[in-house]
């Protein structure tokens, strides 16, 4: 009771301490945190306390003499058995938390989260909004990175397609990552669960509330680690069902027809938008890169080679370098326009037009 009530008064003021929890393990956390935070602190000043009062009150010049003993038994044994109770005590709680955070059965909702360099890729894998995937982006505005204009009130903390979940469902997260390791973490909703290519790890939460809760990538991913945010809104069941089925409407009359065969002036635009999201960060928009880490697109022998060799890399990416492979991160059709741009751009003019046909046969 007095750890609540204590806990309480201590969220009065969160600015100084951890985000206002939004979930039931997130006010579990927050309370461990607390009373570790207490009893650490308790320690702490009882044996610094008893130090510092027996060197002042022993001092030599109060007329003390060093004492001549050797090992006491009773003291070896309290200060080994209180020790251990001290810590029992600690253990169990977090135990339990930590057992509530790995209980990841019966979700009513399933999402795929897939960290890149440097986004997240959101995939609604089971329950309401199955089918559903995106990617999202930072949206905070260049000027404002480049301080050239005043910087906004959620500065590197926005996106430009939230994850949108409804409030009191249990939400799964299974997490893994395209190229190197990330960690999808927010911390109001107490999850927070590394991204390993190649693997799948899972976490969940169940949000008590609505609202926005944003978080980031907690692991060092790369030179944009601090530009990939999440943002993750805590809807009703009734606005969620409405977003649901307005993000499938949109994606439906946003699907390309994998047939159609596009023209060069069609399909090059639409791949310099492509290039902006996804390459130019290593490879600049210029397409001069940044050698040796990022090797230039403009001039490049792969660029203006043959054409399945460049699908090839964009597909699968190169091993031990940075390349990642965009194989399940963009379609087709924005695959053939990415290279079509970069084939016809800088001074680069090839005149070729990759057609998405091709990058389908280069899948199957």
């Amino acid at each position: 009771m007095g750890l609540s009530l204590l806990s309480g008064l201590v969220r009065a003021e969160m600015k100084f301490n951890l985000q206002e929890p939004a979930t039931e393990l997130g006010h579990k956390v927050y309370d461990l945190h607390l009373m570790m935070t207490i009893v650490c602190g308790v320690i702490f000043v009882a044996v610094f306390g008893v130090m510092f009062w027996s060197v002042f009150v022993h001092r030599k010049s109060a007329g003390h003499k060093a004492a001549t003993f050797h090992e006491s038994t009773t003291v070896e044994i309290l200060w080994t058995i209180v020790p251990v109770f001290i810590l029992l005590g600690m253990a169990w709680p977090a135990t339990k938390t930590i057992l509530a955070m790995r209980d990841t059965s019966n979700p009513d909702i399933t999402i795929k989260v897939t960290g890149y360099q440097w986004k997240w890729g959101y995939d609604y894998l089971k329950g309401a909004g199955e089918g559903i995937s995106f990617v999202s982006n930072l949206s905070t505005p260049q000027p404002q990175i480049r301080n050239e204009a005043s910087k906004g009130g959620e500065y590197l903390l926005e996106v430009d397609n939230e994850l949108v979940v409804p409030v009191g469902k249990k939400i799964r997260v299974l997490t893994t990552a395209g190229d190197v390791i990330h960690a999808w973490w927010v911390p109001a909703l107490a999850v927070k669960q590394d991204a390993i290519p190649g693997f799948i790890r899972d976490t969940w939460f169940r949000a008590e509330r609505t609202g926005t809760f944003r978080g980031q990538c907690a692991e060092l991913c790369g030179k944009e680690h601090g530009y990939m945010p999440i943002v993750v809104k805590v809807v009703s069941e009734e606005d969620y069902a409405a977003w649901v089925d307005g993000k499938k409407k949109a994606m439906a009359a946003a699907a390309d027809d994998p047939n159609k065969v596009y023209a060069l002036p069609e399909l090059a635009p639409r791949g310099e938008k492509v290039f902006a999201a996804n390459c130019a960060a290593c490879h600049q928009a210029n397409g001069k890169g940044l050698p040796p880490a990022f090797p230039p697109l403009d001039g490049s022998k792969v660029v203006l080679g043959p054409q399945d060799e460049q699908i090839k890399v964009l597909l699968n990416g190169r091993p031990g370098t940075a390349m990642a492979s965009f194989k399940g991160r963009l379609s087709d059709t924005e695959l053939a326009a990415v290279i079509t741009y970069t084939r016809n751009s800088w001074s680069n003019a090839t005149g070729e037009v990759i057609q998405p046909s091709d990058i389908k046969m280069a899948r199957e």
